[in-house]
């Protein structure tokens, strides 16, 4: 299952969270041209269980380096598809948290949460030597905040079956619940990082997540400059929208909303549209012309219902602008 994008608008952009992604990006291209070195890199700044539990090993690295470890150690990846799975992940989820928490809370919450998943690490692998790396642990903290936060909204998600791809929209609670369970199953039968993938540590993220978000919840939250709501504020909707249609009696038409923002509304723009039927031409293209109106239709030709000479009725999209 891969998560495509979740029905929950944001009323802000994530500053903090697109930050996050391109310092680990930055990060993952420096040790892309270490070189020789790498090996060496990744043993000193990635999250080594034996390095605090045997005295022999710990003696070699200084107190501020094994501070340093458990947070460097979430910033660092093993491989492009490391990289690109767990900042897809983070993209999807993070926006909707930080939007809740704020600017700085949603920094400080990360953090807690990549600790947490590393100290979850260290104590059910406390003689390993195998360098731990990866924000996943971080990430698995988000998706427990989302999965309190909004549970009931709907995640887009990509299912290849045979090589035809399937879009499918799965409640935030099953998907996330399904992920968790997949990841217990995997250290059960794993023996912890046995299988090079530290499971624990997103079993620990995902739980501390969940309880540090409840502990943020209860400090109150400090409103954002007004400069800074100001450059954060969206101007635009998602590109990708799930449409629902409906249709009643004899009419061969089908009726749906699109929502676009004022500014595009103005400028005009592109969107893509998912329309959740069978397993074929699900996403199409919508172009939003410049200067439309509120409650404007837009019409997708033969999207509509078969009608009894075979002929398909339209869909309509209402233009809906949400500030």
């Amino acid at each position: 299952m891969i998560p495509l994008r979740d029905t929950v608008p944001t009323k802000n952009y994530p500053v903090v969270n697109n930050t996050i992604i391109g310092i680990n990006v930055v990060i993952f291209f420096y040790q892309f041209v270490i070189g020789v070195g790498l090996e060496k890199f990744i043993y000193i700044y990635g999250l080594v269980p034996a390095r605090y539990s045997v005295p022999q090993i710990s003696a070699y690295f200084t107190i501020s380096q094994q501070a340093f470890s458990f947070i460097s150690f979430m910033f660092l990846h093993g491989g492009f598809w490391h990289l690109l799975g767990n900042m897809w992940s983070l993209y999807i989820f993070g926006d909707n948290v930080e939007d809740r928490l704020g600017h700085l809370r949603y920094l400080l919450f990360y953090i807690i949460c990549g600790l947490g998943s590393g100290l979850s690490h260290i104590l059910l692998n406390l003689n390993s030597n195998v360098p731990t790396i990866g924000a996943s642990g971080a990430i698995a903290g988000v998706m427990g905040a989302y999965f309190i936060l909004h549970p009931r909204a709907r995640i887009l998600t990509l299912i290849p079956i045979i090589f035809i791809p399937y879009f499918l929209e799965i409640p935030a609670y099953i998907f996330l619940g399904i992920w968790f369970v997949l990841q217990f199953l995997n250290a059960a039968g794993s023996h912890g990082q046995a299988s090079g993938v530290a499971w624990w540590a997103h079993i620990g993220g995902f739980v501390f997540g969940i309880i540090f978000l409840k502990l943020l919840l209860i400090l109150p939250s400090t409103p954002s400059p007004e400069i800074l709501r100001r450059a954060t504020e969206r101007k635009k909707t998602p590109r990708l929208q799930v449409i629902r249609p409906v249709g009643s009696g004899p009419d061969p038409h089908l009726y749906g909303t699109i929502a676009i923002a004022p500014y595009e509304a103005i400028a005009g723009t592109h969107k893509l549209v998912n329309i959740p039927w069978g397993f074929h031409k699900r996403l199409y293209k919508v172009t939003v012309p410049a200067g439309i109106r509120e409650g404007h239709k837009l019409r997708l030709k033969g999207l509509g219902k078969q009608v009894g000479t075979g002929q398909r009725g339209d869909l309509l999209l209402k233009v809906l602008i949400r500030a």
